[in-house]
């Protein structure tokens, strides 16, 4: 593994995994719509350009040995065919670009989301079938594109796919930003008993887990068609490890809660009067947001340790004393 390309290579995740390749002296090229000033800094070169785009994707793909696919549209709201154009077809691209290039290693950023059913997850593992009953497009789209992934293995391209839930961590744009918002806010409400369990993966610890797959892919290939969940030493209860993280902030703990039936059905309200109304902008509540607040949803991780060596590289308490100290 030398000549590497991360597509979505300016984000949170594609960033922390570009500063670990860098660090293991390979050469790195970044696909994104934009030219990422702070990744040129650090010593990659940006391509700019739409993976929905077949040409861009034979461009990128040329002169690599190993492409890590962690662009995605994410979030829990938006328009399909804006999910299926990035998700679904920009791996399709992706996928035909590597084999038309012949690049031999495909890693592909993938979720949990992909086996939520609705139920809790009490360490599950990688036996968990496919959902089939989808409250948003993003999972939707990411079950067809691991699909697309996985199934694309063969002895000229070997793939892999990574599971990290909840990637949380300096620079994040998404999880705690929105937690520290709404608490500042007064608006949140602990979502059914407050004694849910979850995974969550420090982003450090989720790009380590690429690198990992990909470096197993180069030896014995024992994970070539195979995915994986990660994440933390252990589940966290989520709503004492959020009231710990605003006790640290100086927000108001969480005292107020609402039951998980009453936040379903009000997600499902939000979601009827924002589709009628053509709202672009999420809900506060969504029947997925209500689900995944409420239930435990943690996962067994013995299949990585066994075949990648996977480890948490960052703690969760020095991953914790990292986040305090950017936000200071």
């Amino acid at each position: 593994m030398k000549n590497v390309l991360v597509t979505g290579g300016g984000g949170f995740v594609g960033t922390t995994l570009v500063r670990q390749l860098l660090a293991k002296d390979c050469t790195v090229v970044v696909a994104g719509r934009h030219d990422y000033g702070h990744i040129n800094k650090l010593g990659a070169r940006c391509l700019v350009g739409n993976i929905a785009d077949k040409e861009f994707t034979d461009k990128i793909c040329s002169d690599v040995d190993t492409v890590f696919h962690t662009a995605a549209k994410a979030g829990i709201w938006g328009d399909w065919q804006e999910y299926k154009s990035t998700n679904i077809d920009g791996t399709h691209n992706i996928v035909a670009s590597c084999k038309k290039n012949k690049v031999p290693r495909l890693i592909y950023t993938s979720t949990p989301s992909v086996v939520f059913d609705r139920k809790d997850i009490e360490a599950g593992d990688e036996a968990l079938s496919y959902t089939d009953r989808f409250l948003c497009n993003y999972s939707k789209s990411k079950v067809a594109a691991e699909k697309q992934i996985l199934s694309s293995n063969d002895s000229n391209l070997r793939t892999c796919a990574i599971r990290p839930h909840l990637i949380w961590g300096p620079g994040d744009p998404h999880l705690i930003p929105r937690l520290i918002k709404r608490g500042k806010e007064g608006i949140l409400k602990i979502v059914g008993s407050g004694s849910n369990l979850v995974d969550i993966t420090y982003v450090d610890n989720v790009a380590h887990a690429h690198i990992l797959a990909a470096e197993s892919l180069c030896r014995s290939g024992n994970s070539a068609g195979q995915a994986y969940f990660i994440g933390q030493e252990q589940p966290v209860r989520l709503w004492l490890w959020i009231n710990q993280l605003f006790k640290d902030l100086g927000i108001p703990q969480l005292t107020k809660k609402v039951p998980f039936g009453i936040a379903y059905l009000a997600g499902g309200v939000l979601e009827m009067y924002h589709r009628m109304l053509g709202k672009s902008k999420e809900p506060a509540m969504t029947r997925f947001l209500a689900l995944q607040l409420a239930r435990s949803h943690y996962f067994s991780h013995e299949k990585a340790k066994r075949d990648l060596g996977y480890q948490p590289i960052i703690s969760l308490e020095e991953g914790k004393e990292r986040l305090l100290a950017s936000m200071k």
